[in-house]
């Protein structure tokens, strides 16, 4: 299902003009070298361009489409028209002269058999280049020297001649078309995307820009040992897949991961998101809703286009018509050495997907701090929830991630582990954020429990609820507040003592927090005494007359819902003042 996805994105791509041909793919490209008509080499320039990374402006390889590269292992294998020093000019950096050598001649045996009978100067002047050139005397050649050292770091390099890239040049582009094609040699078999018969590809193109994953590149269909193979098949014949058909996925899932700006990471995994139509439209707004993206949209427009998405109503966008009813994909990548694993795919309307995110958002709302800029939760900052801020590693749970995203995107019921992650997160640092408390809200919205009733699952405080732990996390930080008050610029409350002992053995833990409240009250003047007493004897009036021994973890959530919504009230009250 995800290669024919992918193939079928590409060849919406393909028509659009927006993709590679096959047989060409997307290079980066650092320096180009120019040649005469007689193949010497006359000078080096640099063709990478100022790029955006974060908010500086860097020069960056330049992105050129080439004849598709080789999948590369361990042996000789050559490149055509582009490559780096070691097969283009025969040196390089890594100590080994010999194997350089042999990467030079692989090199121009390559070009000399493909280009030998195309009759364009282009073509004469790059043969007659390989004819000529000595790798021994690279390193005296005036041309290389004023970059060496960059050259010899592994960058790839391209021809220039007569003031035009060699491969621009249309009868060698004619000739590597031919040459592609006809290099179809492989067994014949029913391929698994198209379900046509024809020769298939043993080895399937590398898929880069994996957080993670090796930067040459890492495999989605791999086999590389026994176990994995049937039949006596070797290597990638066990999951048949034509030249095309490889070509066509590795291709738009490459194109996916090279628009940064739509490409999330969600733990260890690379998400990326794409229409059955093609453009970026669904994927902004999809990004807007789910991942956290700054919308490029103003909010009005991005609400009304969202509700009547939800809807089932297609809307216009950017001037471009949404269709609610569009077929939508998301997949999740994570690095395994050499190879990917596909940690999720979900594939859906897009209307339904968004519906679902906005059923996500309404059992996350909750009130805010002031400090808080975020209007709505992104899925990082709910995982950021689970992990210590502190650490030198601050990734979630590997499996967390997509569990919560197909959770969240299928509506079902969220995993148990996101709830585990946020109650050891509360009780290392004793502390109920914003996220924190939106998790649990959320969670037993949907996984409803009956020792948190709905009537503590609300936006704001619920003073009229009689849940009993709901009711002490409120007492709880009315407590607190009072030792503040007493204590003005004091270091550690007893939020920083007693918070996990009282949410979970209350009748230990209270007794000796009143009777702390009661010396408190007395430092206070008159008036806030009064209100602060006022406050504790309601809410003593709401718990009867003794306190529960334990509290489960259910009730435990209910305690932190109480004491994070009576905390909001306390600073709305403060910032009134």
């Amino acid at each position: 299902m995800i290669l024919q996805a992918l193939t079928e994105y590409y060849r919406t791509l393909a028509d659009r003009g927006e993709i590679s041909p096959p047989g060409w793919s997307t290079v980066n490209v650092s320096y180009a070298l120019c040649i005469g008509a007689d193949g010497t080499l006359d000078q080096v320039i640099s063709v990478q361009t100022e790029q955006k990374k974060g908010k500086k402006t860097v020069l960056a390889p330049q992105p050129m489409t080439l004849p598709a590269p080789v999948k590369r292992t361990s042996g000789v294998a050559a490149n055509f028209l582009c490559d780096t020093s070691s097969y283009l000019l025969g040196v390089d950096s890594k100590g080994k002269p010999q194997r350089a050598l042999e990467c030079f001649q692989a090199c121009k045996s390559l070009h000399q058999d493909l280009l030998e009978a195309v009759d364009s100067p282009a073509a004469r002047a790059l043969l007659a280049f390989f004819e000529n050139w000595h790798p021994e005397q690279a390193a005296e050649h005036p041309a290389l020297i004023p970059c060496w050292d960059e050259l010899m770091a592994g960058a790839n390099l391209v021809f220039r001649c007569d003031g035009s890239f060699v491969h621009e040049d249309a009868l060698i582009r004619q000739v590597w078309d031919h040459h592609y094609q006809a290099a179809e040699d492989g067994p014949q078999m029913v391929c698994l995307v198209t379900g046509e018969r024809g020769p298939v590809e043993n080895i399937h193109p590398p898929i880069k820009k994996v957080q993670g994953a090796q930067s040459s590149g890492a495999a989605l269909v791999s086999f590389n040992a026994p176990a994995f193979c049937s039949y006596g098949k070797e290597q990638n014949y066990n999951a048949p897949t034509s030249k095309y058909a490889a070509f066509a996925y590795t291709t738009a899932l490459n194109h996916l991961l090279s628009d940064r700006e739509h490409v999330y990471r969600m733990g260890d995994a690379t998400v990326v998101c794409w229409a059955k139509c093609g453009g970026d439209v669904y994927q902004n707004l999809m990004g807007w809703a789910l991942f956290g993206q700054e919308p490029s949209y103003t909010l009005t427009d991005l609400q009304g286009a969202l509700k009547n998405l939800c809807d089932g109503s297609p809307v216009e966008l950017d001037e471009e018509r949404l269709d609610p009813n569009m077929e939508f994909y998301i997949l999740g990548l994570s690095p395994n050495a050499a190879r990917l694993s596909v940690r999720f795919f979900l594939h859906n309307t897009f209307g339904h997907f968004l519906k679902n995110a906005q059923a996500h958002q309404q059992r996350l709302e909750i009130v805010k701090p002031a400090y808080d800029k975020f209007d709505v939760l992104p899925l990082w900052k709910l995982l950021d929830e689970t992990v210590n801020q502190n650490s030198r590693d601050k990734t979630p749970a590997p499996n967390m991630a997509g569990e919560v995203l197909r959770s969240i995107l299928t509506d079902t019921r969220y995993p148990a582990t996101l709830l585990s992650g946020v109650t050891l997160r509360i009780r290392a640092e004793h502390a109920v954020t914003r996220g924190r408390a939106a998790i649990i809200k959320a969670y037993y919205l949907k996984n409803p429990h009956s020792d948190v009733p709905k009537e503590v699952l609300t936006v704001s405080l619920n003073p009229d609820s009689s849940n009993l732990p709901y009711n002490l996390g409120r007492l709880f930080s009315v407590l607190e507040t009072i030792q503040s008050a007493a204590n003005p610029g004091i270091n550690s409350t007893i939020k920083d003592k007693y918070f996990n002992s009282a949410s979970a053995t209350p009748a230990i833990v209270f007794p000796v927090l009143l009777n702390l409240a009661q010396k408190h009250l007395k430092k206070l003047d008159t008036g806030l005494r009064t209100y602060h007493d006022k406050q504790l004897t309601a809410l003593l009036s709401k718990l009867g007359e003794g306190y529960p021994q334990r509290l489960n973890l259910p009730q435990q959530g209910s305690f932190q819902l109480g004491y994070y919504h009576q905390t909001q009230v306390r600073f709305e009250k403060k910032e009134e003042k």
